[in-house]
Formats: C-alpha cells, structure tokens, sequence
C-alpha cells in the first residue's frame, strides 16, 4: 500500500519531465517541475500569482518567441529585442476562451522590405507548424483527471 507520502512530489524525489502543483493556501497553488522551478497560481486579483488562465495565454506566447527566435537571431543579430503580446476574450458561457490574440513585437526595420516580408512568412509558417502550445489549443486535447485518495 502506498503511504501519503508516496502520493506527493518533490524536486527531489520528482521523476524526470515531472509536473505538478500543490495547495499552499486557500485558491493558492505553487506549480513545480523536476528542475526545481516554480510559478504562483491563484484566483483573479490576488498579488504575486497568475491565473491558470493567464498561463495558458503566456504558455500561448512564449511559445511563439522561442519557435521564432533562432530565425529571428539569423537575420536581425543575436541580440535582438522582442516582446510577445497576449490576449485573450472569454466566453462565460462556455467558461473557455474564445480566442487568444498574441503580437509578436520586433524590429524589423535593418532588413529591406523583400527580406522582410520573407522573414514575416517564415516567422507565420514557423509559428503554425512548430508553436506546441498553439497547436494543441487550436486541435484541442483531452483532459482527465483521477481522483486519489491517499488513505
């Protein structure tokens, strides 16, 4: 029989690509990974802390930089500065986000306009073929949850 101890994670005792998030406090979540990094969930308007929403929409967006960088890096310099903007519209209704807009924010202006609007298609292409993140909310994805009691 495992202990309750069993049932719960560590960095340390966490196997490999291991995620999970645990209670800290009433609608408070800290989410882990195996190599010790951690983020702050919890309900809108509490300081310090992201809504899983949000995090879907800047798992959405930094996604997107790092599919689009190394292209980026090739033909503006190493050193380039980029943000990618996010936002989302929510469907109460349905309790899901109904779209989620991103603005990938980077000066294009070295390159002559031909190699620009090469660079914008690839950087497009690049996005739709490679961003996991995107790809599985536009396909959608199942999701199940067991219920584990310790005892």
């Amino acid at each position: 029989m495992l202990s309750m101890a069993d049932n719960f994670l560590s960095p340390d005792s966490a196997p490999a690509d291991a995620l999970w998030v645990e209670r800290v406090g009433a609608r408070e979540y800290v989410g882990h990974n195996d190599r010790g990094a951690t983020v702050r969930f919890a309900g809108a308007g509490v300081e310090g802390a992201f809504t899983p929403g949000e995090l879907l929409k800047l798992s959405a967006a930094a996604c997107t930089g790092l599919v689009t960088d190394r292209a980026l890096a090739r033909r503006v310099g190493d050193d380039y500065a980029a943000q990618v903007h996010v936002s989302g519209v929510k469907n109460d209704e349905e309790n899901r986000y109904s779209t989620i807009d991103e603005k990938l924010v980077v000066d294009l202006s070295g390159l002559d306009e031909e190699a620009r609007e090469r660079l914008v298609t690839l950087l497009h292409k690049t996005i739709e073929g490679q961003c996991t993140v995107g790809r599985t909310i536009e396909a959608g994805a199942n999701v199940s949850a067991d219920i584990v009691d310790p005892a």
